[in-house]
């Protein structure tokens, strides 16, 4: 017994001298939730942000302005077939974020003539984040006579960023036709764009003047790989595949002409 006492009493010898010797002991930590910043932050204010930025005033909205856009996604030379021609691919709108008027041409020539032309006057309407729909007319101008249609369509960004356009178009004497076009634009770096695009077209009944069959009359396919030195200027080269079918084919082979092809491109996108 005495000899426990003893080493208990040193025990409490030894704790206080370190005690002494280091200080005392910590108070337990606060709980973080009860925890204060020792200079807290105040809230941000509109007098503040003026304060930081003098000479910022704003930035304009699209709401009730009017906007234009314009783009020509192919301008370009093909050789393929034997044969060398220039071709152009384009569309725009003006208008406002819900509303817009949208135009489209497209065409061809070789060296002595207009091959193929037309356009499009539409008005679009959004009626989701992505899709707008569309509705006005196409002017054929070649080949064969001139010719008029009323189109309605929709196009927009499907899911996975392909653009989508899908087009009906009613003629003279009740002619159809359909035209279904996708691409996407594959970014290889920050600049370097591969772009895969596809066309299909539809018609409903045959016109022998302008060598179109019922069906499935065209199709085309394409790899273009353009470099964007600026996003609104990027010449590109590649290759387009064209295809007819059909009874648009049996047309080609009466006149002599190639049913498919293979052509190499080379061109420049441009936008404003």
């Amino acid at each position: 017994m005495i000899r426990s006492a003893r080493l208990h009493l040193l025990g409490l010898f030894l704790i206080g001298g370190l005690t002494s010797a280091f200080g005392q002991q910590p108070a337990p930590a606060e709980p973080a939730a009860q925890r204060q910043p020792v200079t807290p932050i105040p809230p941000l204010t509109d007098e503040d942000r003026a304060a930081a930025f003098p000479d910022l005033k704003g930035h304009p909205t699209h709401e009730g302005k009017l906007n234009y856009y314009v783009l020509f996604d192919q301008l370009e030379w093909r050789k393929g077939n034997g044969e060398k021609t220039a071709s152009w691919d384009n569309i725009g709108w003006i208008g406002g974020d819900i509303s817009r008027v949208w135009f489209r041409t497209e065409g061809e020539a070789d060296r002595d003539a207009v091959t193929h032309a037309e356009g499009h006057l539409l008005y679009g309407r959004s009626f989701s984040r992505w899709w707008d729909f569309v509705g006005g007319i196409r002017q054929d101008v070649r080949p064969g006579p001139a010719q008029t249609w009323g189109a309605v369509g929709i196009q927009g960004l499907a899911p996975n960023f392909f653009e989508v356009q899908a087009t009906a178009y009613v003629g003279a004497s009740w002619r159809t036709q359909a035209r279904f076009e996708a691409e996407y634009e594959l970014l290889v770096t920050n600049r370097l764009i591969l772009q895969p695009r596809a066309e299909i077209n539809l018609a409903g009944k045959s016109d022998p003047k302008r060598g179109v069959g019922s069906g499935l009359t065209t199709a085309e396919a394409g790899l273009r790989l353009r470099y964007e030195f600026r996003r609104e200027f990027a010449p590109y080269i590649g290759v387009a595949w064209d295809h007819k079918f059909g009874g648009t084919a049996d047309f080609a082979r009466t006149q002599g002409d190639a049913i498919r092809g293979t052509s190499f491109v080379a061109g420049v996108r441009v936008w404003f």
